[in-house]
């Protein structure tokens, strides 16, 4: 892994910028930098970028189309945001314009530069993700290309893109793909019916999406993840933002805000987004909405502290080897990494990663740009926050800068679908997610589970049933159920379910679970943090109640982001019809808090519920079942 930028830089600016040394400047830099290593790989009329790597399942000219369409969200936020003039210093619009007329010309056609028909999702449908940043860089750049394009051009572009309106999107976020494309077509004169009507229809699936606290699930089912910010957040803001329509930038904006009150706090102090959800191979593009809050008013940060969460962000992946020595954008998190991606994902997807240029937007006397870098919110204090409408729990801890995700409500599993384990996505699936580390890969031992073995036969974790969360002064919770599903035999075992419990105050966590409706024989394994053997991390886990009280340790081959292999301490139980296990974990930075059987002094658990009377102030914790409630504090305060 390299960490060595490819491009030049300004120098750092520490007077303005204490955190990062990143302005404005290093961000146009970037932008350029990225977008000049990208372009080495132009077809001849520029209508396709053909970045190297193993192609998508989408194939290679989808791909190409990918290519164009996501570096051009970078030109259209770097040259957008140079101000009226539109400073176009190294004539990116001009190749884009070229490869606008060279792409439309024949549709579909087998080609060197034709674009790929836009088709319904499960067709062809990759290339309607691309319409919309298409449609989103005419709009930014309109009045230096668009209005430039000969008229017969202009009407081929417009074809095209329509194809993304009479085409079926997949069922989530991709309906705001024509709602953009709409949006482009309405600013320019070219609305009609057809438009209103696909406008109309992504805004009233967003409010059965939207489900409180600013968190919208992705489609009909459980879904909350980064597409929050840059795509079910993004799109509906900026389109109004640009559009100056100031009372539906109200309605989403409101959200926006609320949106940015708890999710500014899943940034490591190193910079990292929260490792959590799919497509992480855009990276950077996690702190879009911190910069669209800002842009437009609608954040609870001070400018200072959003430019310390986006700069911090960028620059912790250009120091980590996310680019490789050509320039491009790697898929992958830090260096390639096969594990983290998904099938969907080609050699041009990390470019989506463009998006976190929204920022350009802002001008260079904005505030964002002018005010000196703040604290990011976990460098304030330690903090826990419950969110209930996704069941999510967040703990931060300002020591190491460490921020965990504990996950008791986002799965990737839709209303209609059946549960199977050949399904297991270690990016939902897991108990819990941080900036410093990531989920093992499918087929390795998983971390942060609890595994029911029946028959010799490992179960895991698909839809999640939220049972409440909630937060108090430097503590909180959250639970879930879920269905046992097993590998490689019959999924279910009827009857058998597991409750989940995290209580989490300063780095612990205490993890009960219920296991209810077990089968004779049944055995359980619970695993903790995975770290690699060079990490300066401490993962540990003790068993309090219902394991055995040492874990031991075991190994993860194919590693995760962050580290090439990984080791994770695991404990072992047995359950039979109705039990309860109560484990302490903890993932800090070293030298770590100390023995984890130092910092409780009693527990008490059956059936009913669990008691658990901490070391360090006397505090208790109480965790009752039917229905779940959880108490802690010396008289117990909920």
């Amino acid at each position: 892994m390299s960490n060595r930028i490819p491009f030049e830089l300004p120098p750092e600016d520490r007077a303005s910028s204490p955190y990062t040394g990143y302005t404005r400047a290093h961000w146009e830099a970037v932008a350029d930098g990225l977008l000049t290593a990208a372009w080495r790989w132009s077809t001849p009329g520029r209508a396709l970028l053909d970045l190297p790597g193993r192609p998508s399942r989408s194939g290679v000219r989808s791909d190409g189309l990918e290519g164009f369409a996501r570096t051009f969200l970078a030109a259209g936020f770097r040259v957008a945001g140079a101000g009226a003039g539109g400073d176009d210093p190294h004539g990116w619009l001009e190749r884009y314009a070229e490869g606008l007329a060279s792409g439309t010309r024949s549709p579909g056609r087998d080609d060197t530069e034709s674009w790929p028909l836009i088709l319904d999702h499960d067709v062809q449908g990759q290339p309607m993700v691309e319409s919309a940043s298409v449609a989103l860089g005419l709009r930014l750049t309109a009045p230096w290309l668009w209005k430039h394009l000969d008229t017969g051009v202009q009407d081929r572009v417009e074809d095209w893109l329509r194809g993304s309106l009479r085409h079926v999107p997949a069922p989530n976020n991709w309906y705001l793909f024509p709602y953009t494309v709409a949006g482009f077509l309405d600013s320019v004169g070219r609305g009609d019916a057809e438009t209103a009507a696909v406008r109309r229809r992504a805004l009233e699936l967003m409010e059965g999406w939207y489900r409180g606290e600013g968190w919208y699930a992705d489609g009909d089912g459980r879904a909350f993840d980064h597409y929050n910010g840059w795509a079910l957040h993004l799109y509906p803001v900026l389109d109004a933002h640009l559009g100056g329509d100031a009372a539906t930038l109200a309605r989403y904006g409101d959200r926006l805000r609320e949106h940015l009150d708890g999710f500014a706090l899943m940034f490591g102090a190193d910079g990292a987004p929260m490792h959590f959800g799919r497509s992480l191979a855009y990276r950077f593009a996690a702190s879009a909405a911190v910069g669209l809050g800002s842009l437009t008013g609608h954040t609870p940060l001070t400018p200072g502290a959003s430019r310390r969460l986006i700069s911090g962000s960028l620059r912790h992946f250009l120091d980590r080897g996310a680019l490789t020595d050509d320039g491009l954008l790697s898929l992958g998190w830090y260096g390639p990494h096969d594990a983290t991606l998904q099938t969907y994902s080609g050699p041009a997807s990390p470019y989506w990663a463009s998006k976190a240029f929204a920022s350009l937007l802002a001008p260079a006397d904005h505030p964002l740009w002018t005010a000196t870098e703040e604290p990011a919110p976990v460098e304030e204090s330690d903090r826990v926050l419950s969110l209930t409408a996704p069941g999510l729990l967040v703990q931060s801890t300002r020591e190491d800068g460490i921020v965990r995700l504990h996950n008791h409500g986002s799965d990737h599993v839709r209303p209609h679908e059946a549960e199977s384990a050949d399904g297991d996505d270690p990016h939902y699936g897991r108990q819990a997610y941080s900036t410093r580390t990531g989920p093992t890969a499918a087929g390795n031992i998983a971390d942060n589970h609890l595994s029911v073995e029946v028959g010799g036969r490992r179960s895991v974790r698909r839809r999640i049933h939220p049972l409440g969360a909630g937060h108090g002064d430097g503590w909180g919770w959250a639970a879930s159920w879920h269905r046992p599903v097993f590998v490689g035999g019959p999924p279910m075992v009827p009857g058998l379910r597991v409750e989940s419990v995290t209580v989490v105050r300063g780095p612990y966590e205490l993890r009960v679970h219920r296991v209810v409706g077990a089968p004779p024989g049944a055995r359980l394994t619970h695993t903790g943090w995975a770290t690699g053997p060079d990490e300066p991390l401490v993962s540990a886990l003790h068993g309090l109640h219902g394991w055995s009280p040492d874990p031991e340790t075991v190994r993860a081959p194919q590693g995760t982001a962050y580290a090439p292999w990984v080791q994770l301490p695991r404990l072992l139980g047995e359950t039979d019809d109705t039990s309860v296990h109560v484990s302490l974990a903890v993932l800090t930075g070293e030298p770590g808090p100390g023995p984890l059987a130092e910092a409780v002094t009693h527990v008490v658990a059956d059936g009913a519920g669990v008691e658990v009377a901490w070391a360090d102030d006397g505090a208790r914790t109480r965790v009752s079942f039917d229905p779940v409630r959880v108490t802690h504090g010396r008289s117990g305060t909920r």
